[in-house]
């Protein structure tokens, strides 16, 4: 009778269960490990610990990535990860390691590869490519020999000063080129880039490139992009080679002409607050459908804004008035220079101006019987108000917009759904880098010294993107497959839920381990609610036996 005592261990599972069994669905371990130019030999793979990266990424803990085995201390890693490992194996130097080999294999390639394996084993919809960049500031000067050989050498990126898409200019950065489906919003495509790397000519070099990593029976995708996706050379480089759906920048003469070429009455009445009226361009010489587009909450957002910046500029005209009014000119010339000075530098108000001779007798005290006043100076008696005309012209152009395609043909694609296409641009690639920048996530992550690291980490920050939007378009296509609903935050039945809300359901969920010396008797998941049960069988197998389930 073996008389070692039993022991009992707990460990935190809650939601990562779910971001491990949609990491072993897709195959992110084997993928990374079979790209790797040469196999590291490590007890931790690389492939692994991208896996134990992810999991600390959507752990929302904002845990350095530094304290990844206290992070894992309490976690089933074994579960999770591989059962040949533990918490203590997932050091800085492994991670490191990790880091290097990733960036040595190619951020993009890898991160297509796994984006691609996501497409198939799901079916996913990607016939619309939702493309945009942003910036992500960085600490540090990033000019050591270590840096400027990864630049050189390696191929790293540069880490430099340049637009700031998240008003940080004092730091440099990098930019992040990301592509999204439209449909579940998953990350297919991602590029880290120069910090100071223009989005004119990136735009053509990342749709080149993600068309070039597509499989021969692949359709081509609508590629949805924002404006500065729209120059000449762009559009006579892509030609009819590329489909695409883009917003038109109001800085092209075209543009300003057709924005104002009619009136909103006379557009075609969508509802639910849009007009459209179509039109048509030879832009970059090449034929294209345009779409005048009236928003009336657009309209009225730039309502507001144009109403402040009048009355803003309405408190600097009136100063300068009062200045003018204070001074004395030699000349009447004098004078009116100062007025057109004033009157150029006016946007929204115009100046009415008379002129005045100041006169003085020539000597002090009471003038003698006879003397005559001199001319002294020049005053302007100036008043200034509002430019009625310009400001009704400003008015009349509010909430429009103009979008362009180079499909002519309205049945294959309809003026409404070029419209459609471009607003979900805020909920598909503007939200998955609104989902990366949110402070919850990888709060020191980029305060590495390596450029070839940063790119390295930029694509982890991916995969976490891609694993979230997959668990969450994964639960609700489910829900709705079987006509079932989980509870929203307000106790309300949904199909539609976050993947953050159900993170949030999952929390307090433990792994209880019974073992008898070195021997496992039992593992039981405590706490499993029937929402957490009813979500875990939804998600299907590979989640199933991260939580020891069999259904």
């Amino acid at each position: 009778m073996d008389t070692t005592a039993v022991e009992y261990d707990t460990q935190r599972l809650d939601h990562l269960g779910i971001v491990a069994g949609i990491c072993h669905e897709i195959g992110l371990v084997n993928t990374i490990d079979e790209m790797l130019p040469t196999p590291s030999g490590r007890k931790v793979s690389c492939g692994q610990a991208t896996l134990a990266m992810v999991l600390n990424g959507l752990g929302f803990t904002g845990r350095a990535l530094y304290l990844m085995p206290e992070y894992l201390e309490n976690k089933p890693v074994d579960l999770l990860i591989d059962d040949a490992l533990t918490a203590s194996d997932f050091n800085d130097d492994t991670l490191g390691r990790a880091l290097d080999e990733l960036f040595q294999a190619g951020i993009t390639e890898l991160f297509a590869q796994v984006a691609q394996n996501a497409v198939t084993t799901y079916q996913l919809d990607v016939a619309l490519a939702h493309t945009d960049t942003s910036s992500f500031s960085l600490s540090g000067q990033y000019e050591s020999e270590v840096a400027q050989e990864a630049e050189a050498v390696r191929g790293a990126v540069k880490i430099t000063h340049g637009y700031a898409k998240d008003h940080r200019p004092d730091l440099k950065q990098v930019v992040v080129t990301l592509i999204t489906s439209q449909k579940g919003r998953i990350p297919l495509w991602l590029e880290a880039l120069d910090g100071n790397s223009s989005d004119k000519t990136s735009f053509r070099q990342t749709v080149d490139a993600y068309c070039r990593h597509l499989a021969a029976d692949e359709a081509m995708p609508w590629f949805v992009l924002d404006s500065a996706a729209y120059t000449a050379d762009n559009i006579a480089h892509w030609g009819t080679t590329k489909r695409w759906i883009t917003r038109v920048p109001e800085t092209i003469t075209e543009a300003t002409t057709a924005l104002q070429s009619v009136t909103t009455e006379t557009m075609t009445d969508l509802g639910q607050g849009y007009a459209l009226q179509a039109t048509s361009s030879q832009y970059g010489g090449v034929r294209q459908r345009w779409l005048l587009v009236h928003s009336d909450k657009a309209a009225l957002r730039e309502g507001n804004q144009l109403d402040k910046r009048v009355a803003k500029a309405a408190v600097q005209a009136e100063k300068a008035v009062k200045a003018l009014n204070n001074q004395t000119f030699a000349c009447e010339a004098d004078a009116r220079k100062a007025v057109a000075k004033v009157t150029k530098k006016l946007t929204w108000h115009q100046l009415r101006a008379t002129y005045h001779p100041r006169e003085k007798y020539p000597h002090r005290g009471r003038p003698p019987k006879g003397a005559t006043r001199q001319v002294v100076g020049w005053q302007v008696k100036a008043t200034c108000q509002v430019n009625d005309e310009q400001l009704s012209q400003a008015h009349k152009g509010l909430g429009r917009f103009l979008l362009a395609t180079n499909e002519l043909d309205t049945e294959r694609l309809p003026d409404e759904k070029i419209l459609d296409h471009y607003k979900e641009q805020a909920t598909t690639v503007e939200r998955g880098f609104r989902f990366l920048k949110d402070p919850l996530f990888f709060a020191d992550s980029l305060f590495l010294k390596s450029p070839a690291r940063i790119m390295a980490m930029v694509m982890i920050m991916g995969l976490c993107l891609l694993i979230y939007a997959l668990a969450e378009w994964r639960i609700r296509q489910q829900l709705q497959a079987q006509n079932q609903t989980i509870p929203d935050q307000k106790g309300k039945p949904t199909q539609t839920p976050t993947m953050r809300r159900v993170a949030q359901m999952f929390e307090g969920v433990d792994l209880l381990v019974i073992r008898q010396g070195t021997q496992i008797i039992e593992r039981r998941i405590l706490k499993l609610t029937p929402v957490r049960l009813q979500l875990i069988r939804l998600l299907g197998p590979a989640v199933q036996n991260c939580y020891v389930v069999d259904f």
